[in-house]
C-alpha cells in the first residue's frame, strides 16, 4: 500500500492463481510450459511457413499469418507470468504491470475478434464473387483490413482499460484468477465503477457482439451463395473451405461466451478452467485446426521437409 495523506492505494495485487496447493502447481507448471512453447512453435512455424511458400501468398493466409501473430502476442501477454508464479509463493503483481498485462490481452483478444469477422468476409468473397475475388482482395486492401482490426482491438482496449485502472483502489488486491481479467480488477475498487462497467458492456456489445453478427451476416450470404451452385462437389469444395475458419469462430466465441456472460461466477473454479481453455488452448489449437484440414498447407509442408531431407542427405554425403 502507499499512504498520502488520508488517501491509501493499492500499488501492486495478488493473484491466486488456478490452485494454492504447491503439489499441483509443481504438476501443471511443465504441462503448461509445453503447450505454451507449442503454441509459439506451431503459430510461428505457419508465420514462416506462409512466408516462404509463394503458393501460400493469397489474402486467406495473409489473414491466417496475422492471427498466428495475435495469437503468439496474446498467449505471450498472459503465459509466461502465470508459468512464473507457478514457482513462487508471493504472486504478488504491480499496478502498471496488471493494467499492462489487461490492455494487451485485450488488445488481442477484441483484435482477433474483428480479424475473425475479416476473414468471414473474405470467404464470403471467395465464394459468392470468385471471378471478382483477386480484383477485390487486393493485397493493399488486405493490409488496410488487418490494420483496421489490430487499430480496433487497440483503441477498443484503450477505451477498456483506461477508466478501470483510472478507479481508486484503497483496499482488498487478491485477484481470485491467474491473470488481470477485467471483471475481477474492477470489483477490487473502492470507487464508483459504473462508468467503467459502461464502457466494458459497450466495448463489448460494439466489436463483440458486433463482429459476431458480421461473421453470422458473411456465412449466411455464403449458405445462399452454395445453394445456387448445381453440382454437390463443387458445394463441398465450397463449404470445406469454410470449415476450419467455422471452427475457430465457434472456439473462440463459443468459450467467450461461456467465461463472460456470467462475470459474478468470476470466482469459481468453473470460471477459470473456462477461462485457461479461451486463454491458453485455443490460441494453439488455432494453427493447428487450419493446418490439419487444409490441403495447400499440408503440401507446402510436405515440400518443406522433403526439401530440408535432400539438405540434410547432400551435407551428409
Amino acid at each position: 500500500m502507499e499512504e498520502d495523506g488520508n488517501h491509501t492505494s493499492v500499488d501492486m495485487f495478488i493473484l491466486l492463481g488456478l490452485s494454492d496447493e504447491k503439489e499441483l502447481q509443481l504438476i501443471l507448471f511443465p504441462v503448461f510450459l509445453g503447450i505454451y512453447l507449442v503454441t509459439l512453435m506451431w503459430n510461428l512455424g505457419l508465420i514462416i511457413l506462409i512466408r516462404i511458400n509463394s503458393n501460400l501468398h493469397t489474402p486467406m493466409y495473409l489473414f491466417l499469418s496475422s492471427l498466428s501473430f495475435i495469437d503468439i502476442c496474446y498467449s505471450s501477454s498472459i503465459s509466461p507470468r502465470m508459468l512464473s508464479d507457478f514457482l513462487c509463493d508471493e504472486k504478488t503483481i504491480s499496478f502498471m504491470a496488471c493494467a499492462t498485462q489487461l490492455f494487451v490481452a485485450a488488445c488481442m483478444s477484441l483484435a482477433e475478434c474483428c480479424l475473425l469477422a475479416t476473414m468471414a468476409y473474405d470467404r464470403y468473397v471467395a465464394i459468392g464473387s470468385p471471378l471478382q475475388y483477386s480484383g477485390i482482395m487486393v493485397p493493399g486492401r488486405c493490409w488496410k483490413m488487418i490494420a483496421v482490426a489490430c487499430g480496433s482491438g487497440f483503441l477498443s482496449s484503450l477505451v477498456r482499460t483506461v477508466p478501470c485502472f483510472h478507479l481508486s483502489y484503497c483496499g482488498p488486491n487478491i485477484i481470485q484468477h491467474f491473470f488481470c481479467d477485467i471483471p475481477q480488477v474492477i470489483s477490487l475498487s473502492c470507487s464508483n465503477p459504473f462508468i467503467c462497467q459502461l464502457m466494458v458492456f459497450l466495448v463489448s456489445i460494439f466489436v463483440g457482439v458486433g463482429t459476431l453478427l458480421v461473421i453470422l451476416l458473411s456465412y449466411g450470404f455464403i449458405a445462399a451463395s452454395i445453394l445456387k451452385i448445381s453440382s454437390v462437389k463443387g458445394s463441398a469444395k465450397a463449404l470445406n473451405t469454410c470449415a476450419s475458419h467455422l471452427a475457430a469462430v465457434t472456439r473462440y466465441y463459443g468459450t467467450a461466451l461461456s467465461v463472460y456472460m456470467h462475470p459474478g461466477s468470476g470466482h469459481s473454479m468453473k470460471h477459470k478452467v473456462l477461462s485457461v481453455f479461451y486463454v491458453i488452448f485455443v490460441p494453439m489449437l488455432n494453427p493447428l485446426i487450419y493446418s490439419l484440414r487444409n490441403k495447400d498447407i499440408k503440401e507446402a509442408l510436405t515440400r518443406l521437409i522433403k526439401r530440408w531431407g535432400i539438405f540434410l542427405s547432400k551435407n551428409n554425403i
